[in-house]
């Protein structure tokens, strides 16, 4: 399997070589926003940067190329590219596909979202998502003067089908690939961090917003009928800032989440205080330390899972890579060699492929 750790200021490539792990550094000096993979051609990798643009491999992570059009072709000159510079997420259909490559859609600041059919050659950008009633409320708060697309969710069964979470303001949808929009619901996240679904519950939303530190109970959100209705079970969970969450891909009702009391504490390297929550079947969440860095020194983790890994977990920290063997009960760091610097980066995406 191969790993694509993106942290904030390079990309890591890590793959298990006759026993021992070989990780190379790619993308240095770049802010890296986001990392993903083509399901039908598992060696092409796209990263999204801040202020650079998107990013291609065709090999797995050895090489990459700048694509889009932006940021090195001057506005006026651009023909089909992506007209903003700061990409901030990146996804690709597993179920949509057209020709040869998984159609990918890209997130930016400000808030518009484009698509590319052809492997990121060409690109459209979708507006009728800016052009939503709800659109002249979406605002950052750290840059309240603008907002920024912070997750894209394909759905895993229905082509066309994409969440898209606007950070912040919004959790909106379309059913069509992007020619048209569904606004947000009213007792919806407004705030929401990551959204992931479960190819086994068709419809059900999960999402770690940060929506619980401006009002309790509302952190970790669900739906399960494709957003129109929402719950907010909350039981046993003591931090209600969130930042990821993961789903067991055996089971659509394990589910971990990373949290933390504040962005502040979530987010800044210096005393950071997060955790890791864990829920199973109707049951009340529990905090699940067992493994993990102390408390006082992990930033928010990015969780991740594979397929191929029934009830195995992953969490990236600025202290490395940790695994879960159990279905999040305890955690295993992964021997990765781990530099000095990268404890003070923060971790920024996770993605795991077969090859």
């Amino acid at each position: 399997m191969a790993f694509y750790i993106a942290m904030s200021q390079e990309l890591l490539v890590a793959r298990k070589q006759e026993g021992a792990w070989q990780v190379a550094s790619r993308l240095t000096g770049l802010q890296i926003t986001s990392v993903a993979a083509d399901p039908f051609h598992p060696q092409r990798i796209y990263c999204g940067t801040y202020g650079r643009g998107l990013w291609r491999s065709t090999d797995g992570g050895e090489d990459w190329q700048p694509i889009g059009d932006t940021p090195m072709v001057p506005a006026p000159f651009r023909k089909q590219g992506i007209t903003e510079a700061n990409i901030i997420a990146v996804a690709v259909s597993t179920v949509e596909r057209i020709g040869e490559y998984g159609v990918i859609y890209v997130g930016t600041e400000p808030g518009t979202l484009f698509r590319s059919e052809d492997g990121g050659e060409s690109w459209q950008e979708l507006t009728g998502m800016r052009e939503l009633p709800s659109s002249s409320t979406w605002s950052f708060p750290p840059k309240p003067a603008t907002n920024h697309v912070c997750c894209i969710t394909p759905d895993p069964v229905e082509a066309g089908r994409v969440f898209v979470a606007i950070e912040a303001g919004a959790l909106v949808y379309t059913t069509d690939g992007g020619k048209t929009w569904i606004d947000r619901v009213p007792e919806g996240p407004f705030d929401t961090h990551t959204l992931v679904m479960h190819p086994d519950v068709p419809g059900r939303l999960y999402s770690a917003a940060g929506d619980g530190f401006a009002e309790a109970g509302k952190g970790y959100n669900e739906s399960y009928d494709g957003g129109q209705t929402w719950q907010h079970p909350d039981e046993g969970l003591e931090h209600q800032y969130l930042r990821s969450v993961a789903v067991d891909p055996a089971d659509p009702d394990t589910i971990i989440v990373s949290a933390s009391e504040s962005p502040q504490k979530g987010h800044y390297p210096f005393q950071p205080e997060s955790f890791i929550y864990r829920k199973t079947r109707g049951q009340p969440w529990q905090m699940m330390t067992k493994g993990l860095p102390e408390r006082g020194e992990m930033i928010l983790p990015v969780l991740a899972t594979h397929s191929a890994e029934p009830g195995v977990f992953y969490a990236l920290n600025n202290r490395g890579l940790y695994r879960s063997p159990d279905a999040g009960q305890s955690w295993q760091r992964v021997e990765l060699p781990w530099s000095e610097r990268l404890a003070h980066q923060s971790p920024m995406a996770l993605v795991i492929t077969k090859a």
